[in-house]
């Protein structure tokens, strides 16, 4: 026997385990998901609360609402972090129930393309009504 298979058999489980890990984006992505969380937490309790109290009045007092500069601000926050939210977590989905690395990178880039697209989409719609 050599003494190459001697040290790893004698190596913990730990040890043997070290570098062959995750590649160190795990706790960064874990971050993002909270922060991005607690961000969208007053932004749609203030969108909520907006949307509701607008029940009722015309279509032209929903445009002034939106064109209101705070307002427009308030929603291209909510669209950004909403759709960044959406994607990173659609990712981590789809990184933990597919199995085959072909499939789950083809589906995380579908994800994030079509979140990027109606993201822009969005905020092009705040904008051309706030500008």
């Amino acid at each position: 026997m050599s003494d190459k298979n001697v040290s790893i058999r004698l190596r913990s489980p730990l040890g043997r385990a070290r570098g062959m890990g995750s590649a160190k984006q795990g706790s960064h992505h874990w971050w993002m998901q909270r922060v991005s969380s607690m961000a969208l937490l007053p932004l749609m309790l203030w969108f909520v609360i907006s949307v509701a109290s607008l029940a009722g009045h015309s279509y032209a007092d929903t445009i002034l609402w939106i064109g209101h500069p705070f307002n427009a601000t308030l929603l291209l926050l909510t669209i950004a972090i909403g759709f960044q939210h959406t994607a990173s977590g659609l990712q981590v989905v789809l990184e933990d129930y597919v199995a085959d690395e072909m499939s789950r990178t083809a589906y995380i880039l579908v994800v994030k393309a079509a979140c990027a697209l109606f993201g822009v989409l969005a905020a092009l719609a705040v904008l051309k009504i706030a500008v």
